[in-house]
């Protein structure tokens, strides 16, 4: 068994002496805890995988709801975003121009070529997992069908790239840099964030950046990486009708995909996608 805590206290002072920033230890979690997430994360992956079985033209995002709801309770799990702060769903249905934290509404109701993120976080024996996909409805336009691809393109090429030691804002450097070159922007105020214990830790994590700067990443973290795209401008605002849906400023669609990841001694693995 890895001791990732004991392995943090061996090499820190090395980075710390170089002048980096470097994770506290309760940020580092420990191997029984790396499996509890894990566990998480299969059950995370199955309701996401309903969902995917399930969703089609004419079905609300209430019915979606539903599935997940239901899903998750069947297999002994817990929806975490179920009162989270006051949210009222199961689950977060963000579809076209909302970039995220879009509600479930019984009188909403998909339609031929809408794109719709569907972020689904789990609880099981204490631990979470959290991670979101994007889906398309019917017969999408091409510019729509690019921009769910770039962002998921974006995401597997910062999982593929970074390394442990690496620096935390070299995730958002890659993949601020991929999304520009096709003509894309990405959501500055919202990130990834660290999870496992509890929803939302330390660090947070920007999808936009400088190469080489930023907190060094040690093996034992565990973090969601959860690029926010748009087809049009970065700006983004909060609906005040319910304090929750962030959308696109101009009204142009925005993608969003999640993995909830962990950093080994040798590279990253995917703990719930």
């Amino acid at each position: 068994m890895i001791d990732y805590k004991q392995n943090y206290l061996d090499n820190v002072e090395k980075y710390r002496k170089l002048g980096y920033e470097v994770p506290t230890i309760d940020m580092i979690k420990t191997e029984e805890d790396i499996e509890g997430i894990r566990a998480a994360g299969v059950i995370n992956n199955k309701v996401l995988d309903e969902v995917a079985k399930n969703i089609h033209e004419g079905m609300t995002t209430e019915d979606i709801n539903t599935i997940v709801h239901e899903t998750t309770i069947k297999l002994r799990g817990i929806p975490a975003p179920l009162n989270y702060e006051g949210f009222p769903k199961s689950v977060c249905t963000s579809i076209n121009d909302a970039v995220c934290h879009g509600i479930p509404d019984p009188t909403v109701k998909l339609k031929n070529g809408d794109i719709i993120n569907v972020d689904v976080t789990t609880i099981y024996n204490g631990y979470y997992a959290d991670a979101s996909r994007m889906f398309m409805i019917g017969s999408c336009k091409p510019e729509a069908v690019d921009l769910v691809n770039v962002t998921k393109e974006s995401l597997d090429l910062a999982f593929n790239t970074i390394k442990p030691y690496s620096h935390l804002r070299d995730i958002g450097y890659l993949i601020e840099k991929y999304v520009k070159s096709h003509g894309y922007s990405v959501v500055h105020e919202i990130g990834g964030h660290g999870v496992g214990i509890d929803f939302h830790e330390e660090p947070f994590i920007y999808h936009y950046g400088k190469k080489g700067t930023g907190m060094i990443l040690f093996p034992g973290m565990v973090f969601t990486i959860e690029p926010m795209v748009n087809q049009g401008s970065r700006k983004v605002f909060l609906d005040a009708s319910n304090d929750w849906t962030v959308y696109t400023d101009d009204g142009s669609l925005s993608a969003q995909w999640e993995y909830t990841i962990v950093v080994t001694l040798d590279g990253l693995e995917i703990l719930a996608n």
